[in-house]
């Protein structure tokens, strides 16, 4: 028969004291999330005025519908999944290639390597010489200058590496040794099915970075056919803003209507570049906390 152990005073006030601090946490994350999509979905005098709060006011696809008239966000939004599945693919390849072959105490010349890899997290060429490089590469106004100078992180390849170090056993590499079983199949049929976790995390991570993906694309290119999305949303953005000069030549009422239209795009912008990155998450949640904690141990 089980007995639950009373709590004594001080637990019940330290719970109480948790959970209020807890809740009021709670409300300080959700609340700019939902003030957020409530704003987009309200009308631009409601926006304007200030009137929303927690729901939308005057409930209006406006917002929604100025981004989605505008056509570039379709090739924006087409051209950002090819960047984010096709370099997340590439990156996360390359990252078990390169991680777990350091991960092998019989690799002869790792402790080089890895510093050769871990120096360029300290020192790199800055802007300009990168820039130059992927010129004389080619790879300007190309898809594949938003994918191949950053083709893998070394965070991550230490990150993988130590899971791989600490998850895999030795015993399991020499059992499968003695069977005759080379190294790439041993990666393939073993190691890769045992890494779920570490590859969702990687994967997570790289697609999150390939999603948001800003400045190489103001770089690198020109067509805005090859622009992703969140180069297309900065222009509707831009776009949309009030200059100075205009403040004296238009009405105040017009005034109050185009500043209300320009916060309310920046509120449909934030959902709109959101929601895919969302709907992706809970499908590797499972495995984010695992992997990550197991693959932060320290050796």
């Amino acid at each position: 028969m089980n007995h639950k152990i009373a709590e004594s005073k001080g637990d019940r006030i330290f719970n109480y004291i948790n959970y209020t601090f807890l809740a009021f946490l709670t409300i300080i994350v959700l609340y700019p999330l939902v003030f957020v999509v409530s704003a987009s979905f309200s009308s631009t005098e409601a926006v304007a005025a200030g009137k929303v709060w927690l729901f939308p006011v005057d409930f209006s696809l406006k917002g929604y519908e100025t981004v989605f008239n505008y056509g570039l966000v379709w090739t924006g939004y087409a051209n950002s999944l090819f960047y984010t599945s096709v370099g997340t693919i590439i990156n996360v390849v390359l990252t078990i290639m390169a991680a777990y072959p350091l991960s092998r105490d019989d690799f002869k010349g790792r402790n080089v390597f890895m510093f050769i890899l871990f120096f360029t997290m300290l020192f790199n060429g800055g802007l300009i010489p990168t820039y130059l490089l992927v010129k004389d590469l080619g790879m300007l106004n190309t898809r594949w200058a938003l994918i191949i100078p950053n083709a893998m992180s070394v965070f991550n390849v230490i990150i993988a590496r130590t899971y791989f170090k600490t998850t895999i056993p030795k015993e399991l590499l020499e059992s499968a040794q003695l069977d005759g079983c080379s190294d790439f199949r041993f990666l393939r049929r073993i190691v890769l099915p045992l890494s779920g976790p570490i590859i969702a995390v990687v994967a997570l991570f790289y697609a999150v970075g390939h999603w948001n993906a800003y400045f190489n694309a103001l770089i690198y290119l020109r067509d805005q056919s090859l622009y992703p999305l969140q180069l297309v949303l900065q222009n509707i953005l831009v776009q949309s803003q009030i200059s100075p000069d205009m403040m004296g030549s238009i009405d105040v009422e017009t005034q109050q209507q185009l500043l209300g239209l320009e916060q309310l795009l920046k509120y449909s912008l934030i959902v709109v570049a959101s929601v895919p990155i969302l709907i992706m998450y809970p499908f590797v949640q499972k495995h984010f906390v695992k992997g990550v904690m197991i693959g932060s141990i320290k050796e």
